[in-house]
């Protein structure tokens, strides 16, 4: 009787247990930790109205402290090493010691190794007040602003390089932007040199003279990327009259084996290394848009925009 009221007794079923089984036979149990932690986490959040508990920033104030201390951290080995200097006097005075050193004496010896020191701090501190970091700063150039763009070239061409002047404008130290490809020159556009005080046209850029310089010609052969982070410290500077007279750095980016994009900052190592990197995709990116339209469009008008 028991058995057969057990065999024909119904069985509850309940498809949401039975699915909850199958999930979790199916995948590992990690997997199930880490959703329930991030929906708990999330509601848990959602409760504390959006309020961030994660970790905090560690401030360092030994760095902070220093950096706004630099000329009293600059003279502290000088007060030490005199500090040093007149206690070693003062002891050598009170003890009675003769002031004539003597080497059988251990006194001696350490007040000789102790003024050594003392000596070397006080030349450590005068090295520092003597170097110190130059500071760079932005300097406004001194050029007349120019936009040109040749004319026939398709919107999508220069919409891509109106992109690109606005990006590298608004996001780096980027004060004037030359772009020429198989011997024309696409853009100029930025801060351009002058012909002279009173004239305001810009001076144009020769492409075939530039292409041919020692400076595009090894950026090209090398097909990597030149930093010029001072500017005036390269004799290459004379192949760049176009760029105004005080651009502080120039980044020369290849175009594939024929085009350049010359990039003129207004402050000294101005490029970081991730403008750089950014600047070397962009190039790639231009490469591929000119390689495709530069080559059957009839480059001879140029316009001013």
């Amino acid at each position: 009787m028991e058995a057969g009221s057990l065999l024909h007794s119904p069985i509850p079923w309940n498809p949401k247990l039975s699915l909850r089984r199958r999930i979790r036979s199916t995948f590992p149990r990690f997997f199930y930790f880490r959703a329930f932690s991030s929906s708990s986490s999330s509601s848990s959040s959602s409760d504390s109205q959006g309020g961030y508990r994660g970790p905090k920033p560690r401030r360092d104030w030994v760095a902070d402290w220093v950096s706004n201390n630099d000329d009293v951290v600059r003279s502290l080995p000088i007060c030490v090493g005199g500090a040093s200097l007149l206690a070693v006097l003062l002891n050598r005075t009170v003890s009675g010691i003769a002031p004539v050193a003597d080497a059988s004496s251990s006194q001696s010896r350490a007040d000789l190794l102790t003024l050594g020191l003392a000596v070397t701090n006080i030349l450590t501190g005068l090295v520092w007040l003597s170097i110190r970091p130059k500071s760079v700063s932005v300097v406004s150039p001194q050029g007349v602003e120019c936009r040109r763009i040749y004319s026939h070239l398709p919107d999508s061409v220069v919409s891509e390089l109106t992109w690109v002047w606005q990006s590298l404008s608004e996001v780096t130290c980027c004060r004037s932007l030359i772009v020429v490809y198989d011997s024309h020159c696409v853009l100029q556009i930025g801060f351009a040199a002058g012909y002279s005080i009173d004239d305001g046209e810009p001076v144009a850029v020769d492409a075939d003279k530039l292409m041919q310089g020692s400076l595009c010609q090894g950026v090209i052969k090398s097909g990597a990327q030149s930093y010029l982070a001072n500017l005036s410290l390269y004799p290459g500077k004379s192949e760049l009259p176009f760029l105004p007279s005080n651009t502080q750095a120039v980044l020369l980016q290849p175009l594939g084996e024929k085009g350049i994009a010359i990039i003129g900052g207004d402050t000294i190592r101005g490029f970081t290394t991730s403008d750089q990197a950014w600047i070397t995709l962009i190039g790639e990116k231009l490469d591929a848009t000119l390689a495709k339209n530069v080559r059957n469009t009839p480059l001879v008008v140029q316009d001013q925009l």
